[in-house]
């Protein structure tokens, strides 16, 4: 009965630790998304499209989704939007001081939609990356950024 007793303490150890370790992995992930998201909008260029875009929305989802919404003076909407799972690679283009941040992605996983468009109407296509302006982003900050989201790569596509 003791045997028993101390095996079946074990495995109540041991499941307490599973399940304690599968809600960290969560929060780390949270945090992982949060930091993505106060990176890009820390870096975003504004000044480069302020005749045009009076406002933009630049969002990391708890759920995985990258969401990029400019909105235009003359009404138009342009909206980006993919799943961080089918991210593939970071590219940068420009100094350090002015550049673009191409998000690539493994096929046509990144949904385009616009709205409002007096010249071409509404429309709905994919693309197999996404554009965003960027500022003051040093070479350093480039690879951490990659890195990351790597790496988030990694554990949004073990959770499903």
């Amino acid at each position: 009965m003791e045997k028993f007793t101390l095996n079946l303490r074990i495995c109540l150890c041991a499941l307490s630790c599973v399940i304690l370790m599968a809600f960290s992995a969560e929060v780390i992930l949270d945090e992982e998304l949060a930091n993505l998201q106060k990176k890009l909008c820390e870096h975003y260029d504004s000044s480069r499209e302020e005749k045009e875009v009076t406002r933009y929305e630049l969002n990391v989802t708890n759920s995985g989704f990258c969401r990029y919404k400019r909105y235009f003076a003359s009404g138009k909407v342009e909206y980006f939007s993919f799943n961080l799972v089918k991210f593939k690679e970071l590219a940068y283009t420009g100094a350090d001081q002015v550049g673009d941040l191409f998000l690539h992605t493994k096929g046509e996983d990144v949904i385009v939609q616009t709205y409002n468009d007096k010249k071409g109407g509404d429309v709905d296509s994919m693309a197999c990356y996404m554009s965003i302006p960027v500022k003051n982003m040093a070479a350093q900050d480039v690879s951490d950024l990659s890195a990351r989201l790597i790496k988030m790569n990694a554990q949004l596509s073990a959770q499903k």
